[in-house]
């Protein structure tokens, strides 16, 4: 089956479509990638995505703005895919859509909203899509999040030790690879790195390009230990936030009666902050290695002070070493939920996402032909092979 997965995380920077082909063969998911294109977010459509999130207020109107205008620039992703990476027909369409609010009460994820409204890319290219995957895993108790966990266990288990896989987009997550896995956010990767350079530069930069304001600059160690003390990490996994937590406000109220500090520093600060936060997650589990991907990992001075912390005894390796291209794993695990989806299989692990059960994930969209619902298997896959 050849599949497209659809994904623009909490950087919102640009929207990812990898395509694959995947099939089944007994216990084990074959995945042949067939190629990635990136296409950024019309600059007013991002404009007015990064106006409406929070902290800010919005509107229904505001919203359905949104859901129109991010479902267009999907479309027009996943268009240009099909033409481009499929030779013209691809026979599934998976979209993550743009994630708006994580809606967190204590340890509980009461609901979740991703925007972009899949009828536009179904009318756009023809093909069935699969969409709105996290709500299933939050009606079933779960925190929605990190779906990509079901791909980290499936591709990684068997390795030797205790494995983790990390991702470092606006928020870092991790999976634990053991005889019960564990999966769950970290905390901020680039989130509040983002925040002050977009702040700083009145828009002009949107990240720390190569890392070299976190590299030039030095840490300051009372902002430090004042965002070490946030609660959020000693909560128990299962786990998730996002940026409803970690953004500019967040940071502006830790500085709060600090002495200026020098827009470089605060970039080291936060940067130091991620690559902490990360380090502690992965020793706490008993982490053998780290195998990374997601924007983060083009970030040296972010990578160079993980590995620090991580030690010696931890080796710091990309998903590419692996095989799977990292720029494109979370657009690649997406195309295999959808293509568990339509198999009639389950695509959450309950002990990553703490919900009671596995679920059948997202809702389907229809395209021009037969739907390629497939009844499930005799065997349940419990591998995945990148071929």
């Amino acid at each position: 089956m050849r599949v497209i997965g659809l994904m623009s995380g909490t950087s919102y920077d640009a929207i990812d479509a990898a395509a694959a082909d995947l099939r089944l063969e007994g216990d084990t998911i074959v995945l042949t990638p067939l190629g990635l294109l990136s296409r950024p977010y019309p600059d007013h459509l991002r404009r007015e995505l990064a106006g409406s999130l929070p902290p800010a207020t919005t509107s229904l109107e505001q919203v359905c703005r949104l859901d129109t205008g991010i479902g267009q620039a999907f479309a027009a992703a996943a268009g240009q895919a099909v033409e481009q990476l499929c030779g013209g027909h691809a026979d599934l369409i998976v979209s993550h859509g743009q994630t708006v609010f994580h809606w967190v009460d204590g340890d509980q994820v009461r609901g979740t909203l991703q925007l972009g409204q899949p009828a536009w890319i179904a009318e756009a290219t023809g093909s069935t899509v699969v969409s709105d995957l996290r709500s299933r895993d939050v009606a079933a108790g779960g925190q929605g999040a990190p779906l990509v966990s079901i791909i980290d266990v499936l591709w990684l288990r068997g390795r030797p030790g205790t494995p983790v896989a990390l991702n470092l987009g606006g928020i870092a997550n991790i999976t634990v690879i053991r005889d019960e896995p564990i999966a769950f956010d970290t905390g901020p990767a680039n989130a509040l790195a983002d925040a002050v350079v977009q702040e700083l530069t009145g828009g002009r930069a949107s990240f720390d390009a190569d890392g070299v304001m976190a590299g030039r600059g030095t840490i300051h160690p009372e902002l430090f230990e004042r965002l070490l003390v946030e609660p959020y990490y000693g909560r128990p996994a299962p786990k998730s936030t996002g940026k409803e937590l970690f953004h500019l406000g967040y940071l502006a109220h830790a500085m709060d009666g600090l002495p200026e500090i020098a827009p470089d520093d605060l970039v080291a600060t936060v940067t130091a902050l991620t690559a902490r936060t990360v380090a502690d997650a992965v020793h706490a589990y008993g982490g053998t290695e780290v195998i990374a991907a997601g924007g983060g990992i083009r970030n040296p001075a972010l990578m160079h002070r993980l590995a620090e912390e991580l030690g010696d005894g931890v080796p710091l390796r990309s998903t590419d070493e692996l095989g799977l291209p990292s720029v494109a794993k979370e657009a690649y695990a997406f195309a295999v939920l959808g293509f568990l989806t339509v198999n009639g299989l389950g695509g959450t692990v309950p002990s990553c996402t703490g919900a009671r059960h596995a679920s059948l994930l997202g809702s389907i969209t229809p395209g021009v032909g037969p739907m390629p619902l497939q009844s499930p298997p005799a065997v349940a896959p419990v591998k995945l092979r990148l071929n």
